[in-house]
């Protein structure tokens, strides 16, 4: 493996694997950005923020913020062709910013080990409701249920185990039969079950008033902290900085591929789909008289104890749940894959044996996770539980700063110009042009140090 360069062994002797056509690229990326981002984190969120007001800044902030910082990670990764941590060595040699690199591999290794344990959760409550093993009742039993579930280590990885397999079969199935054949069939079908819940949502007595809740604008409620959580949220839920961006662009062709048309594409289904969530969740709510501030419990305490409401709650919650597992699935194998091919980009391994040593590696990184919440729960590390530090050290110092280095790199080091010829490359009527100018140099940089200081405290 040459170091000057960035190329292994394995990319020398073999041709790198390309996307069967421009709609498989944009469906698995859309399933690398829609997932429990979307699902969990943005409902609980607007529900902690006053609803419409945080709706709306979201939206502008994910078109303002969220677009160029995905276009130029998208960008990059063409540019590369190579993973980000060969990819990085490869343009900037020695320069601090191949650090680009390991930020992204640090932040997608830490958030896929505390995400297979969600999924892990999702699987227990789906196969529950689907066997009659589920138990819907009021929210306060179904807080002690999940408290008892997730305190049993061996349960939950049990459920965890099989997830992360059928994540790797996947993965070894290629680029083109394994993620892309998996998003054309995952992504149409998590859209139609949102679309689907929503309708069924809608049509409780009282629905209404959730959505007016969710939908009207408080602005009375807008105060700094609601423009951090929405531009935090906006950047988590997009995945900018978490590889994945990256390593999918570097499977497009060089010169025939639409990044300023398709990142746009990308962050409006994402969008679209948070939206969507709050529309399954809110009208549902309110319809029965439950609070929508509940927090992180929202999807396994809340939703949960609304079931045991329903006339048929074990067959609303096997829908519900199978529903999430789609949409975290498709996010999950975006990150596996990110990492597995970082594996054979650096070291020149086979697909193969690069995906089943990161599954190995993840699995062992889970454990503590998973026993934090048992035998270990007294462990703290900076007043945070084990699982809550991986979120925070992920999220909050290597996602968003590996942001800011990536719109740094594109203002300070590769110049907008060049940023601008180089991704207009194919493009289709949505272009970049001047106007980005200074949105790529400012807006976006000054923005997402905002975030990066206020993840890190820094910020009163």
């Amino acid at each position: 493996m040459s170091c000057g360069t960035g190329y292994s062994g394995q990319q020398m002797n073999t041709p790198r694997e390309r996307w069967g056509s421009p709609l498989g690229f944009i469906l698995a990326t859309t399933g690398f950005s829609v997932g429990l981002g979307n699902i969990w984190r943005f409902p609980y969120l607007v529900g902690e923020n006053g609803g419409g007001a945080f709706l709306l800044i979201y939206v502008l902030l994910a078109l303002l913020i969220g677009i160029p910082l995905f276009t130029a990670e998208i960008s990059l990764g063409r540019r590369a062709q190579a993973t980000p941590l060969a990819g990085m060595r490869k343009l900037v040699g020695r320069s601090p910013f191949r650090l680009i690199g390991w930020l992204g591999a640090g932040a997608a290794f830490l958030i896929m080990a505390y995400y297979q344990l969600i999924m892990g959760w999702i699987a227990a409550y789906l196969i529950r409701a689907f066997t009659g093993g589920y138990r819907a009742g009021s929210v306060q039993a179904a807080a002690e249920s999940f408290a008892a579930f997730t305190s049993r280590p061996g349960e939950v990885l049990a459920y965890t185990v099989p997830v992360m397999l059928l994540s790797g079969f996947i993965i070894t199935r290629g680029l083109r039969r394994g993620i892309e054949r998996a998003a054309r069939l995952l992504i149409p079908v998590l859209f139609l079950s949102l679309v689907g819940l929503g309708i069924i949502s809608l049509r409780f007595d009282g629905a209404w008033e959730g959505v007016r809740w969710y939908l009207a604008p408080d602005f009375s409620a807008i105060g700094p902290e609601t423009w951090l959580a929405a531009l935090g949220q906006a950047f988590y839920s997009i995945g900018v900085g978490m590889m994945g961006a990256f390593v999918f662009g570097s499977y497009l062709h060089t010169r025939k591929s639409n990044i300023p048309g398709s990142a746009a594409t990308i962050v409006a289904c994402d969008t679209i789909a948070a939206i969507l969530a709050g529309l399954v969740m809110f009208p549902a709510l309110f319809a029965f008289g439950l609070e929508p501030d509940q927090g992180a419990g929202l999807l396994f305490v809340t939703m949960t104890g609304l079931f045991g409401r329903l006339p048929a709650g074990e067959v609303a919650a096997a829908f519900f749940f199978f529903f999430v597992f789609i949409a975290g699935l498709t996010s999950g194998l975006a990150l596996l894959e990110a990492l597995a091919a970082s594996a054979m980009d650096s070291l020149g391994w086979s697909r193969r044996r690069s995906l089943w040593a990161v599954v190995a590696m993840l699995l062992l990184a889970g454990v503590p996770l998973a026993l934090g919440f048992g035998p270990w729960q007294a462990v703290r590390i900076g007043g945070r539980g084990l699982f809550e530090f991986a979120d925070y050290v992920s999220g909050n110092i290597f996602l968003t700063v590996g942001g800011l280095a990536i719109s740094l790199y594109v203002a300070a080091v590769w110049g907008f110009e060049r940023f601008r010829t180089e991704t207009n490359q194919g493009a289709g009527r949505l272009r970049v042009t001047a106007a980005w100018g200074p949105v790529m140099r400012f807006v976006v940089p000054v923005a997402v140090g905002i975030v990066v200081l206020a993840g890190l405290g820094l910020l009163g």
